[in-house]
């Protein structure tokens, strides 16, 4: 069962959308260790689709990711990049809590 992360269904979507967004825009974001699992499993999915390339799996990954040129980005660069690996495209390090609400922090980023 997904992760609720105290938000209503349509702000949790729109949420995850812009950060797996971000995260094939720029290859790394520092967020709350359960957000970057919940991210993590979406990106995998839109790697994972990228790699069959075609017409169909680009309307599928244009219509989760939020922004034209890292739908380009991720079909022409990362997607292949990791055309021999099953999975496992990301990896998450534990960065300890935060200061202000002491939340446990964590880096995710594309291997």
């Amino acid at each position: 069962m997904p992760r609720k992360l105290g938000r209503t269904t349509a702000h949790r979507r729109a949420m995850l959308r812009a950060m797996v967004t971000y995260l094939l825009e720029n290859g790394r974001i520092e967020t709350t260790e359960t957000r970057a699992k919940e991210v993590r499993s979406m990106a995998e999915k839109m790697i994972t689709t990228a790699k069959t390339n075609d017409l169909h799996s680009k309307r599928q990954v244009l219509a989760y990711v939020t922004k034209e040129a890292v739908v380009k980005k991720l079909f022409d660069e990362i997607a292949p990049k990791y055309a021999d690996r099953n999975g496992g495209y990301t990896r998450i390090y534990k960065l300890g809590p935060r200061r202000g609400d002491a939340a446990e922090m964590a880096i995710i980023e594309l291997v």
